[in-house]
């Protein structure tokens, strides 16, 4: 194989990619103007709906525009040798591997970052303000990007470093290293991530005593659960849409709700809810999920490791000297068919534990509340009711709101 050829396969897999993408988008949007089934129809009212159709064809034409920008910019930067440009840039400051690394990816990073922001704004400040959903400020639009990128440079721009670090000391062996490397940051991150990062970002703060925390540490006896970190995060801060989630493991763990959340549910519900989110730790679907992450990356980083001493890669995209970030880029675009397929693959588990979390919300506290919560959540963040089996199974990871109220109710 020359690299010729491995240029058009790049190319073939990004279009090929984005046509398919475009296709089940397509066929998602010709159902946004469904009849609701029974089961929903007292989710929105006649203007609600009518509502969430508006934000759901404003979305998917959005999303065509940002997408084809993406995907020009992309085949436009391999066309015209884009990659070997910035590659160039990067060497005159350094000789360095680590080093050139570190200036090429930061430069293809922040760049990217910037060129997209428009598209973010128009996103936040336009689209989600005209139909109620925006909190955020400008500043804290402007804070958000720039902690992103100090968090960019410093954690990942670490762990870049110690990885090409290896390869330059143990070459086809430097996957196991990186493999040990990004499962302790991976558990690590598990563990302290709401500890260390979300306070960057937003403001957290127990659960005040009163009746909402008496019901849910009530509930978690009732199951064996010792639950004594309860956090409130002050989501309202960028948004009215609600959420909750569980993390941590032993001690660290910690269920965090969303303010939204706690001023969109009643109590039963928010404990509807947590009890879900509890049947998720019951389950072992957390350690599934981390296991598995772990599991992928290793057969990942092995791949790589057979492949990124290959001149191949680097002349691939247009730069002659064979280099382990040029050819992790070239590596990246050729491995993406896999990781389609392993998406795809998670996303059908993921279905599946959200029914099993479900079953045990409704078998150790009641149905009837996490079926009203589903609907006030759908109702809330104007969801599309009616999508297309096509698209549900190519991309959501969780079943359907008509799926889930129909397992509810057996």
């Amino acid at each position: 194989m020359t690299s010729t050829t491995l240029f058009y396969i790049i190319v073939a897999i990004i279009v090929i990619n984005f046509i398919v993408d475009k296709i089940l988008d397509s066929l998602n949007a010709k159902h946004f103007n469904d009849a609701l089934p029974k089961d929903l129809q007292d989710v929105y009212d006649e203007s609600e709906y009518k509502k969430s159709q508006r934000y759901k064809t404003t979305k998917y034409k959005f999303g065509i525009i940002t997408s084809t920008f993406s995907i020009v910019l992309t085949l436009g930067f391999l066309l015209f040798d884009g990659f070997e440009f910035i590659d160039n840039i990067a060497r005159t400051y350094s000789e360095n591997p680590i080093i050139v690394a570190l200036i090429f990816f930061g430069i293809i990073m922040i760049g990217s970052d910037i060129l997209t922001t428009p598209f973010s704004y128009y996103s936040t400040f336009v689209i989600e303000e005209k139909f109620g959903f925006n909190k955020t400020t400008l500043k804290t639009f402007i804070l958000d990007k720039i902690k992103g990128w100090l968090m960019m440079v410093v954690v990942g721009g670490s762990i870049l470093a110690l990885i090409i670090w290896f390869y330059q000391v143990t070459k086809e062996q430097f996957w196991l290293y990186a493999w040990g490397l990004v499962t302790v940051f991976t558990v690590f991150m598990n563990m302290f991530y709401s500890k260390l990062i979300v306070p960057l970002f937003n403001k957290q703060t127990p659960l005040e005593a009163g009746n909402l925390r008496d019901k849910i540490s009530a509930y978690a006896n009732t199951v064996g659960f010792k639950l004594d970190k309860i956090f409130v995060i002050d989501g309202s801060k960028r948004s009215t849409k609600a959420n909750a989630y569980f993390s941590g493991f032993g001690r660290e763990k910690r269920v965090t709700l969303y303010d939204t959340l706690i001023n969109d549910l009643e109590d039963e519900e928010i404990v509807a809810v947590l009890a879900h989110e509890v049947g998720h730790y019951k389950k072992k679907h957390i350690i599934f999920n981390l296991v598995s992450s772990v599991l992928l990356t290793g057969v990942m980083l092995y791949v790589l490791s057979l492949f990124i001493s290959n001149p191949l890669l680097s002349n691939a995209l247009g730069v002659d000297i064979t280099s382990f970030h040029i050819g992790l880029i070239a590596f990246g675009m050729l491995y993406s068919p896999i990781s389609e397929i392993t998406g795809l693959i998670m996303n059908l588990f993921s279905r599946k534990f959200e029914y099993q979390a479900d079953d045990y919300a409704k078998n150790t506290y009641k149905a009837e509340p996490l079926i009203t919560s589903l609907k006030k959540l759908s109702k809330n963040s104007l969801s599309n009711l009616t999508p297309h089996p096509a698209y549900v199974f190519m991309h959501y990871s969780h079943p359907t709101l008509l799926q889930r109220i129909k397992n509810l109710k057996k």
